[in-house]
This record gives C-alpha cells, structure tokens and sequence, in this order.
C-alpha cells in the first residue's frame, strides 16, 4: 500500500484542478536512471491501465503499475513547503540506499544503472 498525506493529497489536488486535461488521478512509477539506479515518476493521468494497482487516497486516486509496485509497496509521499524549496518526500521501506537529491534509490533486489542525477 502506498500512502499520501494530507500535504500531499492537497498538492496533488491544486495540480488536478490547474491542469487543462481531464484527470482521473495520479501515476507513480520506477524507472532506471539517477544515481542511484531507480527514480520515482510522478504524473497526472485521465485513468488508470488494465493492469494497473488503484490505490484510493481519499480526494486522490493512485495508478501503480504492476512492475513498479514491489519496489513502491508500504512507501509514504509527502509534500514539503519550506524555505529550501518545495516538493514531494518519499519515505520507501524498500530503499536500501537513496541519493542525496531524495528522487533516486536502490532497492536490495534491483538497482539498477546508476546514472548522473539531473
């Protein structure tokens, strides 16, 4: 299961009613790349995929796929608003290590190619 919280819901939320295309929720996926082998994706989808995990978060609904689920299971998404900057936190029970930048990570049964964090 992965959880948002009430920050995060709320963001997502602003992101949902400024954007100009219908949305059905919010698509979190693993791909390759960063410095530490996987990165998170983020992105407003209109729906969910036949193979896709839908995750009800309250105001939000969530579209995992069926590869990037094992890597993202029990993980809690945050969003920060701070002097330093603003945007989204994932805490990940799987990630064994994680990138200073916060948006790449290894887990102990994949690690992908680590790349050059942008």
């Amino acid at each position: 299961m992965i959880t948002l919280t009430e920050s995060a819901i709320q963001a997502v939320g602003r992101f949902i009613s400024s954007s100009d295309k219908p949305t059905g929720g919010l698509r979190i996926e693993v791909t390759d790349g960063g410095c530490s082998g996987l990165s998170y994706g983020m992105k407003l989808e209109a729906k969910e995929n036949q193979d896709d995990t839908v995750i009800d978060c309250g105001a939000v609904k969530v579209f995992v796929d069926p590869l990037s689920l094992p890597s993202l299971d029990g993980m809690s998404i945050d969003f920060v608003d701070s002097l330093e900057g603003s945007g989204f936190k994932f805490t990940n029970p799987n990630a064994v290590k994680s990138c200073a930048c916060g948006s790449s990570f290894t887990t102990g049964e994949s690690g992908g190619a680590p790349k050059t964090c942008s």
